[in-house]
């Protein structure tokens, strides 16, 4: 099989499309022929090797994708040969509490991920996808679409509420549409008039440009009255925290995701507690979640948004337009057609 390596050291110059044995599955394991997989800032910054400099290489990236189930190894019933699915982030994360073993079972790093044409993943770690999807939208799911579904579940958000989300990024766009569909209302930022027109038309109630506005904390609150939004989906990290923090209500919640704009944050703890205010870090979510957030998509109708899709034999002009930003919605790489026999 044909699959994208980083090899020998980090960088895009040792980003290879290379081949591999063909894999096979052993006991309660599964085949899949890869369909399409989707980059996030995490494949990028492992790439370039500050996500885990100590990460062990070679390594396929990624951690988001979509396959077909062509064999089944011995003992396997969660799933069917022709079944769509989407691995989990983390592998051994299925439900509960996250613990330091599972948060160590994450493909794209340590484990290697989905830029390769064929995998073979436990069947615990799979998730039907919805049908409405194509392939490269259903890629989008396993780490995007969960976090941002944590980061409003965890938040408790409900019908009324007010959602503040970052951006034009993979989370930010699910954490809208998510938010819409359970009935809250949403503010969105960007530096982009044009991006902020889209998100408009995906329901953003209203939109901030947060360079023509710096101070968008204070301009948020202006616009729930003062009072404030219950949420903010925080991906900006050191940078955006601060007007997050002047942005939330008293008694909001603050979900902690990205590190976009640095993770060197200085904070005055008094707008912590004495807005009484949570703040939640958000570690992608489990398959319990994944599952339940596919019946909403499903439900909904909602399509994940795709930017620009790339062939395998172009992946690194996918991390290297992932790496110069301006995108909205997810990057994806396309497998070729022809699979497995």
């Amino acid at each position: 099989m044909r699959a994208v390596e980083i090899r020998g050291a980090f960088g895009l110059d040792n980003l290879v499309l290379t081949e591999r044995p063909d894999p096979h599955p052993g006991f309660g394991q599964v085949l899949l022929r890869m369909r399409a997989a989707s980059l996030n800032y995490r494949d990028l910054l492992t790439l370039q090797g500050k996500y885990n400099p100590k990460q062990k290489l070679p390594l396929i990236p990624c951690s988001d994708g979509v396959g077909e189930v062509v064999e089944l190894g011995e003992g396997v019933t969660r799933v069917r040969i022709g079944d769509r699915v989407c691995p989990i982030f983390a592998q051994q994360w299925l439900a509960g509490e996250p613990t330091r073993d599972k948060a160590r079972s994450t493909l794209g790093g340590p484990l290697d991920g989905t830029l390769a044409e064929r995998m073979v993943v436990d069947q615990e770690g799979l998730v039907q996808v919805p049908g409405h999807l194509t392939d490269e939208e259903a890629a989008s799911l396993p780490c995007a679409a969960v976090t941002a579904w944590s980061a409003l579940t965890e938040a408790g958000v409900k019908a009324g509420d007010t959602v503040l989300v970052q951006g034009t990024g993979g989370v930010s766009l699910f954490a809208l549409q998510f938010a819409k569909a359970m009935g809250a209302r949403v503010i969105a930022t960007s530096s982009s008039d044009p991006k902020l027109a889209r998100v408009r038309e995906m329901g953003a109630a209203e939109t901030i440009n947060y360079r023509d506005t710096p101070d968008w904390g204070a301009r948020a609150k202006e616009l729930t009255g003062g009072l404030g939004v219950d949420l903010v989906v925080e991906v900006g990290g050191a940078g955006t925290l601060d007007q997050s923090l002047r942005a939330v209500r008293f008694g909001g919640a603050i979900s902690l995701i990205g590190n976009l704009a640095g993770i060197d944050a200085q904070v005055r703890l008094t707008l912590i507690f004495m807005q009484h205010l949570r703040m939640l870090g958000i570690f992608v979510g489990h398959r319990e979640n994944f599952e339940a957030m596919n019946r909403t998509i499903a439900v909904h109708g909602i399509r994940p948004v795709v930017h620009r899709v790339f062939p395998l034999e172009e992946a690194r002009a996918a991390f290297e337009l992932m790496a110069a930003g301006g995108h909205f919605g997810k990057i994806c790489v396309r497998m070729p057609e022809d699979g497995i026999e």
